[in-house]
Order: C-alpha cells, then structure tokens, then sequence
C-alpha cells in the first residue's frame, strides 16, 4: 500500500484479535511455505508423535533448533522438559559429567552432585547440537545409553533409568565425518532413525520475505510498534545470498528496525549485505572455469564442482555454500562421480 511518503510499503500482519502468539501460531508461518520447506514441515508432523530419534543436518543459522524445538512441541510430551546442549561447546574434559552427571568428590571441584542433562531432560527431550564435536571416545557412552535407556554418573556405580526422546543436529556432513574417523558409524546410524535436512535460505528464497515479515512482526509487537518495510528493502532481501541463513536474516531485520523510525529502508540494514562478509573465493582469486560448446550440462556441473572443491582446499562445506546446495546434494554427487569413475575403470 502506498505511504505518505510515496514509497510502496509492506506491513507486517497483526496477530488476530483472540490473543493467539507465536508459539501457536501454524509452522508454516514459522519456518515458510516454499516447496521445499513443506516437505519438512509434513516429516516433523509424522515424527513428532513418536518416539523415534530424529538426526537433522544442514547449514549453520538454517534452524535445526527451531526445528527440533517444534518436533517436541508436537510430541506426546511437550509439557516436559526440552534441554538444548551444544557438544561443540563444552569442553572435552566436562562433556561427560555434563551429559551424565557426576557425584560429588568423584574429580577434583566436585563439591557436590550434579545432575547431568540426561537426568535434567527425565520425560522430555534432550536435543544434541553439533552431535559429530563429541569426543569419539564419548560417543561409545551415548550409544550404550540410547540402546539401554540407562547411565551411570561419573563416579558413581549405580545405573539410572532414564526416558527422554533424543535428537541430534549437526552442519557437516555425517557420512563426511565417519569416513574421516570423528563420528562412529553405529552412532550414526542410531542417530539417523530419522533423518531430516534443513535447506539452506538461498535454496528457498521465496521465503525470505515472509520471514522477514514475521521477524519484524515479532519486534514490532515486543516494543508495541508498528515500524514496516518499503518493497525496494524487501526486494534487496532477496536478491541477497544469505551465508548466514535464517540467524543472519534475523540480525539483519533488527538492524533495520533499530535504525528506522518507521519505514525501514534497504540503507538501515543492507549495509554488509551491499559488502558481503563471505566473498566468494573462486571470484576473489579472478579463477574462471572454461567451457567448450558441445559440453554436455552433467560435464560442467561436475567440472565445477571439483574446481570449487579445489579453491576451498578440499572444504566440503565451504564448496556446498559456494555452489549454493546442500552438503547431502554435494556428497551424493560426489559419490556419484566416484562410482562412474570406478566403472570406468573396471570397464578399461
């Protein structure tokens, strides 16, 4: 609709007039309404009533906590708790009395009991961020615990019973991770009873604008304001990349909130987007990919694809960002490729 000002405005929807908030709202409204993004939305809804363990794999900032957070919030138990842990971010020599507890004088600074996150979690869900981080000598523990349902403290001898629905997350590539020895392969397949990608938000760009839409909703009524975006800043959204996913998207929707007094300008947020934080190295370096006429679109996508792995140093999340696809697409491509090559060679 058309402001005083002339710009071509778009305004947040209010919240109905019956009280309802966010986290009643439909899951679509949530995470978006692209193809893509309903086929994930129809996996949570047939897992979350189960009790199966749920693996979900994609890029930092795609949501995979929100996710996991709406699996327990459609469960059977989702007055129970939901305790988030971040393996990645717990210190080797802590991860285990953090996840099973420990009794007091069992190391030194145990002045007292502690009750790990598995205890902590008793009836609910324990999500395991960042799952492939553990120490491999630790994930022989957690697959004794989720095939018996039991654990004992650090320093102690008795065996607790433990009910609680797990569900692990992490941004690398699990297949990546077993065949380069940090994530056993009986873990992962205990894990991926259930698996789940998340894509990445320059995969499903249709949904920029209705999350944008719902992030400045969120602030406008955490503020009892009524601040809304012109289309141009709205369009700038979407022609952006997005390396940072959905935690990037939000950042900088409260950038241009905070800097708008009312309509909110591609200028009051747009800044690191106009200079990305994450050039793109093949273009930084001036490489380009030559490509004959007649080549077919198979050879090429496979050409770039190991030009890409090359400038990264081999990084296959790097080159999966760049390549603007999932890490599972980029591994499921690179096997393909292996197995032509190996039937070429049987062949020769």
């Amino acid at each position: 609709m058309p402001g005083d000002s002339g710009f071509d405005l778009q305004v947040p929807a209010r919240l109905d007039d019956q009280g309802d908030n966010l986290g009643h709202i439909h899951l679509e409204d949530q995470f978006g309404s692209s193809l893509v993004m309903r086929e994930v939305l129809i996996q949570v809804r047939r897992v979350a009533p189960t009790s199966a363990t749920v693996l979900i794999t994609g890029e930092s900032g795609t949501g995979k906590e929100i996710i996991a957070r709406a699996i327990h919030e459609h469960s059977n138990r989702p007055d129970r708790p939901f305790v988030p842990v971040n393996c990645g971010a717990i210190s080797p020599q802590l991860i285990e009395s953090e996840l099973f507890g420990h009794e007091k004088g069992s190391f030194t600074g145990a002045v007292r009991n502690h009750h790990g996150v598995f205890e902590q979690a008793d009836g609910g869900t324990l999500f395991l961020d960042e799952i492939t981080e553990m120490p491999v000598e630790l994930q022989v523990k957690l697959l004794r615990v989720l095939e018996t349902r039991r654990f004992v403290r650090v320093g102690g001898d008795h065996e607790q019973n433990t009910d609680i629905r797990i569900i692990a997350a992490t941004n690398r590539c699990p297949e990546d991770e077993v065949e380069a020895g940090k994530l056993r392969s009986d873990l992962l397949y205990r894990l991926q009873v259930f698996p789940i990608e998340l894509p990445s938000l320059r995969e499903r760009k249709e949904d920029i604008r209705d999350l944008a839409m719902l992030f400045l909703r969120e602030l406008n009524d955490a503020d009892g304001d009524d601040k809304c975006f012109a289309n141009a800043a709205l369009l700038a959204l979407e022609g952006y990349s997005w390396p940072g996913n959905i935690r990037e998207l939000r950042n900088v929707v409260q950038r241009g909130y905070i800097m708008a007094d009312h309509i909110i300008m591609a200028k009051d947020m747009l800044s690191e987007i106009a200079r990305p934080a994450h050039p793109v190295p093949v273009r930084r370096r001036g490489q380009t990919l030559t490509v004959d006429i007649g080549t077919s679109v198979a050879e090429v996508e496979r050409n770039l694809i190991f030009a890409t792995l090359d400038q990264c140093g081999g990084r296959k999340d790097k080159a999966a960002s760049i390549l603007g696809v999932s890490m599972k697409t980029l591994y499921n491509r690179l096997r393909k490729y292996e197995q032509t090559h190996n039937r070429r060679v049987t062949d020769a």
